[in-house]
């Protein structure tokens, strides 16, 4: 009888660490406790189309210093799929949500969300399984109502350019996210804000024109990992030098007007697309290389021709 109880109760503690250890070996987020950068996910398993939630905070934040929280957003084989400038609370706080998926998540498997404020550093890893596109909260098909009596026709509202909607009779520049290429960082510091009107036109060259084809999303995912190895230092530097903003404020306007010629593609057109791409790219070699070469060679032999 002394026997069976004892093996009862080993039996009783056995199961209950077993249960301790599956309860408390559950993880539901994914977390960076860096106490100078801690960022934290509210789940770590996204599937296509969820809603990635983003919370963190900055120890000792100084919103005088200059720096800027830069997000960089890795695949699977290392690709960068995404970037992101975030924007800090007076209390060091921030938060922001990213939708998993889109063209350049072609991969399944851990995404890396890479931080930078300063010298700080700060990454976490959420696992991204794919599928169909997640419908949130789908509205019940509403019962059918009886017809309406006829009123009067309301004066037609004013009709708003692209990149704007209409908000209480005015129209206003639209604010999205960046699912599809990440951020302008450059031009936006430039600019001074990502509402410049020449920061708007660069996102929809590239969001409804270039990643409208193939070809286009293979070259701003190639483009992506040399742009942004070094954008996120020269925006914060032109934040922190009024003179340096300025001088490439001045530099990338030539280019942002050539680009100008990408409007004439039609969405989706391959051909289009890539014809007009190459003839942008050959006229900025020739502004920004060939030109001031040429420049340089004409003054040089002017110069040796009077010694």
């Amino acid at each position: 009888m002394k026997m069976r109880l004892t093996g009862f109760l080993a039996f009783a503690l056995l199961s209950i660490s077993i249960l301790s250890y599956g309860i408390s070996g559950a993880a539901f987020a994914a977390t960076d406790p860096n106490p100078a950068l801690t960022v934290s996910s509210d789940l770590d398993i996204y599937s296509n189309g969820s809603t990635v939630m983003i919370t963190g905070t900055i120890g000792d934040y100084d919103s005088s210093s200059g720096n800027g929280l830069t997000l960089i957003i890795k695949s699977p084989d290392n690709n960068i799929v995404g970037i992101d400038q975030i924007s800090i609370n007076s209390d060091g706080s921030f938060e922001k949500n990213y939708v998993a998926g889109g063209p350049l998540w072609k991969l399944n498997g851990d995404y890396v969300y890479e931080f930078k404020y300063g010298a700080d550093t700060s990454s976490i890893a959420v696992n991204y399984v794919g599928g169909e596109a997640v419908i949130s909260n789908p509205e019940p098909e509403p019962e059918p109502e009886p017809e309406p009596e006829p009123t009067p026709e309301p004066e037609p509202e004013p009709t708003c350019g692209a990149g704007t909607e209409l908000v209480n009779g005015i129209c206003q520049v639209i604010k999205t996210e960046e699912p599809k290429g990440g951020g302008c960082l450059i031009a936006t510091a430039a600019y001074g804000t990502e509402l410049a009107p020449q920061v708007q036109f660069l996102r929809e060259i590239r969001d409804n024109t270039v990643m409208s084809t193939s070809s286009g999303t293979a070259f701003m995912s190639g483009f992506n990992q040399l742009y942004y190895s070094f954008s996120p230092t020269i925006a914060d530097l032109e934040r922190e030098n009024p003179m340096f903003q300025e001088a490439v404020r001045a530099f990338i306007t030539p280019m942002i007007s050539t680009l100008s010629i990408m409007t004439l593609a039609d969405n989706g057109s391959e051909v289009e697309v890539l014809g007009l791409g190459i003839s942008v790219i050959a006229l900025n070699l020739g502004m920004y290389i060939a030109a001031p070469a040429l420049i340089g060679f004409k003054v040089n032999k002017i110069i040796k021709s009077r010694l």
